[in-house]
């Protein structure tokens, strides 16, 4: 494969930085880095710019600098990771190169030194292609485009300058939740409203335990009954996951939280429906009331 001479690598996230800036580095013969969060993150780059722990600035009064350094640095590539801020650095970029984003990439492939990408549609029904309109392509990278190799040190790191006009970071409030690593995470238990109170989540977090696994839900769970966090929300406007093992507990499994689980290598499914639409989706299914199924699981797993 003939390599881009250059991509210019976004994100803030540690596992991110990693995974985007191995996968860059299979795609271009340099890799630069912008990136925010503990300074020792920067890997895999020839030269990192650092946007600081944003403590004290927006990471809004970045976008100026990360627009001037694509118009510098003139990459054939921009990669982003698909947060609020990596969606707000995507489209500066998209901006100051003159072309359009490449939205929720889910895979990426280069032809004849164009870039193109696929995109989930139709809640998973179809996949739509996208390519760039300019000599730069900026790309929001879907969690899991890319597997996260060797980790070197970069060979430089920089300081990113913010810039005060337009925005000012006037409070910062600390959200009191559990932080939740579902894109990195190999197993993942779902848990959905069969579960019947947020008490019952209880057995979804000590199964998780005992196998190593990371707890995600249903939308309903998160935005109606508000048991668990939206972060922990797997869906179409929610978190896509590409586990080894997606264990399904109490969830219909209707489209739009099939298609953030499509890429499972392995789904199980518990319900006590048994016209439960997810049978239809799963590779293994059990009929039966998931407090009982949980809990011979969870016995089981332990022995």
């Amino acid at each position: 494969m003939i390599k881009l001479p250059h991509v210019l690598v976004i994100a803030e996230r540690p596992d991110a930085i990693a995974e985007l800036t191995a996968g860059a580095a299979g795609l271009a013969e340099k890799v630069t880095l912008v990136y925010s969060g503990a300074r020792e993150a920067a890997v895999n780059a020839a030269a990192a710019y650092y946007a600081g722990t944003l403590e004290s600035h927006s990471f809004l009064s970045y976008l100026p600098s990360i627009a001037a350094l694509v118009r510098e640095l003139r990459p054939q590539l921009v990669l982003t990771e698909a947060t609020k801020n990596g969606r707000a650095a995507a489209a500066a970029a998209a901006a100051a190169a003159g072309t359009s984003v490449q939205t929720d990439a889910v895979s990426l492939s280069l032809e004849d030194g164009r870039v193109s990408t696929q995109r989930m549609v139709y809640g998973g029904a179809a996949f739509q292609t996208q390519s760039g309109l300019g000599e730069t392509a900026v790309v929001c990278a879907a969690a899991g485009l890319f597997e996260a190799g060797e980790k070197q040190p970069a060979a430089q790191i920089f300081e990113l300058e913010p810039h005060s006009a337009g925005v000012r970071l006037l409070e910062r409030r600390t959200k009191e939740e559990k932080s939740v690593n579902l894109n990195a995470a190999k197993i993942v238990i779902g848990a959905g409203r069969g579960f019947g109170c947020a008490e019952n989540l209880a057995l979804a977090r000590e199964l998780a335990a005992v196998i190593g696994a990371e707890v995600g839900c249903s939308r309903p769970v998160a935005e109606e009954e508000k048991w668990m966090p939206k972060e922990a929300y797997i869906g179409v406007s929610g978190v896509m996951i590409k586990p080894e093992l997606y264990i399904a507990c109490g969830i219909s499994g209707q489209v739009q939280h099939m298609t953030g689980v499509s890429q499972a290598r392995t789904i199980v499914a518990v319900n006590k429906d048994s016209g439960a639409p997810i049978f239809e989706k799963c590779d293994y299914g059990i009929v039966g009331d998931l407090n009982t199924v949980l809990k011979a699981l969870i016995q089981a797993f332990k022995k």
